[in-house]
C-alpha cells in the first residue's frame, strides 16, 4: 500500500485488512518511549539453513515490551533467514537480543518448533526463561485481537518497520493474502499476546468493533471492554 500511494508503484490493495497503512502510522512512536516493565521476544522459527536458503521462509523474531503507562511497544524485528546455531544463527540473536533488552522470556509456538526454540536457546543462552504458547485458532483469528489493541492504542510501533508492516497489512479477516508465511507478524501476535494474556484466550467476552480497510467493520470477543 505503501508503494502503491507514495512511491506511485502498483500493488493491489487488500480487502478488509486488520491493519492499514494509515493505522500503524498512527500507532507509530519514534521518539519518548517509556520505561519498560516487561519485555518478551518472540521467535517463529522454520527450517532454514541460512541466509543463502532462498526456498525456506523467514524465521521470525520479534522485541516487544510493556510500558510503565501500559501499553504494549514493538521494539524490533530481527527477523531473518538463519540457521539456528552458530555465531551468526538465530540462537544467538536472540540470546544477545535478550541480554541488549533486558528481557524476561522468550515464546514460541508448541505445534510449530516450540521445542527446536527451547533446544537451540539451552546452547545459545542457557537457562534463558521459556514459554510455550499453543495455537487453537487460526493465524487471523489471533491477529485479530492484536489489531484491535493498534486501533484502541493499546499497542505501538517504535519505530518503522518496512517488512513485518506489509505482512500486517496483508492480514484480513478472512485469512494471510500474503505471498509466503507471515513469520514476521506471527511473532509480533505472540510476543504481544504474552505481554495481553486476555486477548488470547479462548473465551467471548461481549462484542468489540473493529474498523479496518474500508470501512468495513467486524466484531470480536476477545479484546475484552
Amino acid at each position: 500500500m505503501r508503494a502503491r500511494f507514495l512511491l506511485g508503484q502498483f500493488q493491489s490493495q487488500v480487502d478488509n485488512a486488520l491493519w492499514t497503512i494509515e493505522s500503524l502510522d498512527k500507532a507509530r512512536v519514534e521518539t519518548g518511549l517509556p520505561d519498560m516493565q516487561r519485555i518478551i521476544i518472540a521467535v517463529d522459527p522454520s527450517g532454514c539453513s541460512g541466509p543463502e536458503d532462498e526456498r525456506s521462509d523467514e524465521v521470525g523474531i520479534v522485541v516487544a515490551g510493556l510500558g510503565v503507562d501500559g501499553k504494549g511497544y514493538v521494539l524490533e524485528d530481527l527477523s531473518g533467514r538463519f540457521a539456528p546455531g552458530g555465531q551468526n544463527g538465530w540462537g544467538n540473536i536472540v540470546a544477545t537480543a535478550f541480554d541488549r533488552h533486558d528481557a524476561d522470556c522468550v515464546v514460541a509456538e508448541t505445534n510449530y518448533g516450540g521445542a527446536m526454540v527451547q533446544e537451540v536457546m539451552k546452547t545459545a543462552r542457557p537457562r534463558t526463561p521459556f514459554h510455550e504458547v499453543k495455537a487453537s485458532r487460526g493465524k487471523a483469528v489471533r491477529a485479530e485481537p492484536v489489531a484491535l489493541l493498534f486501533d484502541h492504542g493499546k499497542a505501538m510501533l517504535a519505530g518503522t518497520f518496512p517488512k513485518l508492516e506489509d505482512q500486517l497489512c496483508s492480514f484480513t479477516t478472512a485469512g494471510y493474502m500474503g505471498d509466503r508465511s507471515p513469520d514476521r507478524a506471527d511473532a509480533m501476535v505472540w510476543a504481544l499476546s504474552e505481554i495481553f494474556p486476555a486477548i488470547a484466550r479462548d473465551r467471548k467476552i461481549g462484542p468489540v468493533v473493529h474498523e479496518g480497510a474500508a470501512g468495513y467493520r467486524a466484531h470480536s470477543g476477545a479484546f475484552g471492554r
